[in-house]
């Protein structure tokens, strides 16, 4: 038997960090066999072994995820069925800790002969520290997208290694190219899920609509993650009669963070792209009220936003749920558009934090420990054909 890995990530942007991973890793055991659940872009890297699933698995809140809980339920079991009939010495995990935590917890239970990889790390240290010791025990390693990350998970011995941030690898082609910045134009980023896009949209049109009022000469341009986000937002878009001066592009986010003057930014992966590419922006974050106080009770650090927990201080502004208002996203985007000062201290404050995500070649260190494992592990015999 040769080489099998099973991989699992939940969402676009773990597909896009997966897919980046399994290239390079394809090129160190090129006869490696594949299987897993993941996105369009693992799929076009590993073929028909990769299940698309992420537009289904990609729900946020406590909520959404319990109205989904039987669909879960059924993938939960379909796949370790599968795990069991594929015989991978490896397991990688990729982000989207609510599930893979879980299933790497029934895989150690059945299964203890397969390894465990988790690729970038939850971030427990934010919202539950007495999780790391768990981890420890299911997880062989963790590869940590965050320096200050190995000594927290390796005071609970759990093996962590740095491997960098998957964003340096992605954005080099963005960052090389010849874009110049607009400051004209303003960037409207409300996530990558069709949630978070119904939550946050329509609050970004009125915003928009208030800075156009104030000043004719802007112009408002928003990125679609998928074609199908496209359609959403487009329907939004008309629906607010702003068909005429607000765009729309499929893809094309980091490209919009190289041209645009300043923008507003749903929380997430987003924000951090942001700061490699540096544009200027605010933060916003809404989410059902009973998800809010849930994180509320759990979460024990000062802020949401990656960018300012990375840098320790308040280095972008944070707009949470009520306070994520036209008039107060508005009013924080027109100080950035008055003041070019304001907006240059904050671009070289993001790109302090941008240097803190390590070098380029992250996938290709990345791939490099799932591959010493895939060495080191043996062919499974636990299981019988």
């Amino acid at each position: 038997m040769g080489e099998r890995l099973y991989v699992v990530a939940g969402e676009l942007s773990g597909d896009a960090h997966g897919a980046g991973l399994l290239r390079e890793l394809l090129v160190l055991r090129p006869g490696l066999e594949l299987r897993g659940a993941g996105g369009p872009e693992m799929v076009k890297v590993a073929g028909g072994g990769i299940v698309d699933w992420v537009e289904d698995a990609a729900v946020m809140g406590v909520w959404e995820v319990l109205k989904k809980y039987g669909w879960f339920r059924e993938r939960f079991a379909r796949m370790m069925i599968e795990l069991r009939e594929f015989r991978p010495g490896i397991l990688l995990l990729i982000d989207y800790p609510g599930f893979n935590l879980r299933f790497a917890e029934a895989v150690r239970r059945e299964f203890p002969e397969i390894k465990i990889i988790q690729y970038i790390s939850p971030k427990v240290w934010a919202w539950n520290k007495r999780r790391i010791p768990k981890m420890a025990r299911i997880l062989d390693e963790v590869l940590c997208l965050f320096p200050f990350e190995v000594a927290i998970f390796e005071a609970a011995g759990l093996k962590a290694s740095f491997v960098g941030n998957p964003l340096v690898d992605q954005l080099q082609g963005v960052l090389a190219a010849d874009i110049s910045r607009d400051a004209r134009l303003v960037g409207l980023f409300p996530g990558s899920r069709e949630r978070e896009v119904a939550r946050l949209f329509p609050m970004m049109i009125e915003v928009a609509a208030q800075l156009r009022n104030w000043r004719t000469d802007l112009n408002f341009e928003v990125p679609a993650a998928t074609e199908k986000l496209a359609v959403e937002i487009r329907g939004q878009i008309e629906k607010a009669g702003a068909a005429g001066w607000i765009k729309v592009r499929t893809g094309g986010s980091h490209e919009l963070m190289r041209q645009a003057g300043c923008g507003v930014i749903a929380s997430g992966t987003a924000t951090l792209e942001a700061a490699c590419l540096g544009i200027p922006y605010c933060l916003v974050y809404r989410v059902a009220p009973l998800t809010y106080l849930f994180a509320k009770l759990l979460v024990k650090i000062e802020f949401i936003g990656l960018v300012n927990i990375i840098a320790g201080e308040p280095v972008v502004e944070e707009l949470v749920q009520s306070d994520a208002s036209p008039n107060k996203v508005a009013a924080e985007l027109k100080r950035l558009i008055e003041s070019p000062g304001l907006a240059s201290k904050m671009q070289g404050r993001l790109a302090g934090v941008a240097a803190m995500l390590g070098e380029a070649g992250v996938e290709k260190r990345a791939a490099g420990r799932v591959a010493a494992w895939l060495k080191a592990s043996p062919t499974l015999s636990f299981m019988t054909s």
